[in-house]
């Protein structure tokens, strides 16, 4: 009697499960409903990348360069540091994945704990170089961007202490990093020809300019970092936030600040995650940009794994990875017949409600 009740319970989960999961997916084919331009290609190599696995780590380097005036200096220092102690708070960051470069890199400024070096060419260059000595194969490395852009095409710049450093140079700096997987997230004003020029296959670039011309400080870092906090830009509710969602949630509340002050937007944002430097204002994982966006996270799996077993973590973890297969499989629905398409998805969200139940249990 008791094993039947225990069948019953757990069938009644499933069942429960996998309702909520339906819905899951409904919603977001209803997002994502729009172009059959796929490119097989850039589908078949999302496989490669951004697979979170339990052995990788993250590294976050935020640079915030230079500023004049009370207003833009506070500015920037509060999204610098916010940004900070978000990514410790909420996505498990400690003091060494955590880089902040920042203006001079004087730490006995309020909240200067923080600083690890200034925002300067050396600054940069010995940054990197530690970070190369410490990332191995397959872990993932997270770029912000906070302050002024300058230029265009060639000679963008990114605004550092003493002389700026273009989007090429920086590229060069990055180039070492051909193991890791790579989120750059460049919220200057002129940052779209910056860039262009880190623009390269594997890489999620988001630009919050989408012109070089569009030179007044943008809005987005303030959207996009409110996005992280506190997961407000998880739109799907699997409790993690993707770059693309955190890209729409800024880009939509952007849009929405200017109308509410009655002016017209100055700064459009784009993505770029397929390599051919062309930035997407609307990308979706159903087009060229928007694919890797969608399967690049900032956490990692253990950081909210504190005081789980050993059985949970793995089961959070295969829960992770089926809901990557779904978004892989939903990014290349063009690729396959109907019945094929329809009849795999519901093999992953089966096998995601009975994961989930399963790691559900394991943490009542």
């Amino acid at each position: 009697m008791k094993e039947t009740r225990k069948h019953s319970k757990q069938g009644n989960n499933l069942i429960r499960l996998l309702s909520r999961f339906s819905l899951f997916i409904v919603i977001s084919n209803s997002l994502l409903v729009g172009s059959l331009f796929a490119q097989n290609e850039v589908a078949q190599n999302s496989n490669e990348y951004f697979l979170d696995r339990a052995d990788a780590t993250k590294y976050a380097v935020i640079m915030t360069g230079p500023s004049v005036g009370s207003d833009s200096i506070s500015q920037f220092r509060q999204w610098a540091f916010s940004l900070h102690d978000i990514l410790a708070r909420d996505y498990g960051y400690d003091r060494d994945s955590i880089s902040l470069l920042y203006d001079n890199g004087d730490s006995s400024i309020i909240g200067g704990e923080r600083i690890d070096a200034a925002c300067d060419i050396e600054g940069i260059q010995e940054q990197f170089s530690a970070l190369r000595e410490k990332v191995k194969t397959g872990d993932q490395i997270t770029i912000f961007l906070i302050g002024h852009g300058s230029g265009a095409e060639e000679e963008s710049k990114f605004n550092i202490v003493g002389p700026d450093i273009t989007g090429i140079e920086f590229a060069g700096i990055l180039d070492q990093f051909d193991e890791q997987d790579m989120i750059i997230v460049n919220t200057t004003s002129a940052s779209y020809g910056f860039s262009v020029s880190l623009s390269s296959e594997g890489r999620v670039v988001i630009s919050s300019t989408r012109s070089s011309s569009e030179r007044y400080d943008p809005v987005f870092s303030r959207y996009f970092i409110e996005a992280l906090d506190g997961r407000n830009g998880d739109r799907d509710k699997n409790n993690r936030v993707s770059m693309l969602e955190a890209f729409n949630y800024a880009k939509s509340n952007v849009e929405a600040w200017y109308e509410e002050q009655g002016r017209l937007a100055s700064e459009h944002a784009g993505l770029d995650d397929n390599g051919d430097s062309l930035f997407a204002l609307e990308p979706t994982a159903d087009v060229a940009d928007g694919r890797l966006a969608e399967i690049a996270y900032i956490d990692g799996l253990n950081d909210s794994s504190e005081g789980m077993s050993a059985r949970a973590v793995e089961l959070k973890g295969r829960m992770q990875e089926i809901e990557r297969s779904v978004f892989i499989l939903r990014g290349r629905k063009a690729d396959f017949l109907e019945a094929d398409y329809w009849q795999q998805l519901q093999e992953l969200l089966v096998d995601l409600a009975r994961t989930t139940g399963q790691f559900n249990e394991q943490v009542e």
